[in-house]
């Protein structure tokens, strides 16, 4: 399973098709405690507002409410970097999952109080993707 790392998050490969992918990232984020407060059909958008084609690409807002607290109990302006986003896509053909990367996200702050909650979401979102990498269609 190859995991794609950059600055700001990693990303995988799956086997599942975007739609299946889409259903099976939910489950696995739920697994996680995260719910998705948000899904943003970007390829809907383009085409409704820009009149353009687009590939298949959906970012999901997810949020573990314990996690937020905490984050939120030591930095009150922290809410504009939440929810963490889960992306995803089609890319040449095969679909991509991303996640963000949470101690990055959570390092533009400089609170040192954030980084066990970056730790244990980015751990979280790490399973996310590392089942998915590894599911095989239905």
């Amino acid at each position: 399973m190859n995991t794609v790392t950059f600055n700001y998050g990693r990303a995988v490969t799956t086997a599942l098709p975007f739609d299946q992918a889409i259903e099976r990232v939910k489950a696995l984020l739920k697994d996680e405690g995260f719910g998705v407060l948000c899904e943003i059909d970007v390829t809907a958008t383009m085409q409704q507002k820009l009149g353009a084609e687009f590939r298949p690409y959906r970012i999901l807002g997810a949020c573990n409410p314990q996690l937020a607290h905490r984050a939120l109990s030591v930095e009150s302006q922290l809410g504009l970097l939440l929810p963490c986003n889960v992306v995803v896509q089609e890319e040449n053909g095969k679909t991509v999952v991303s996640a963000i990367d949470a101690s990055a996200m959570m390092g533009v702050v400089g609170h040192a109080g954030l980084s066990d909650v970056a730790e244990d979401a980015n751990a979280r979102l790490q399973r996310v993707l590392d089942s998915i990498a590894a599911a095989s269609p239905a």
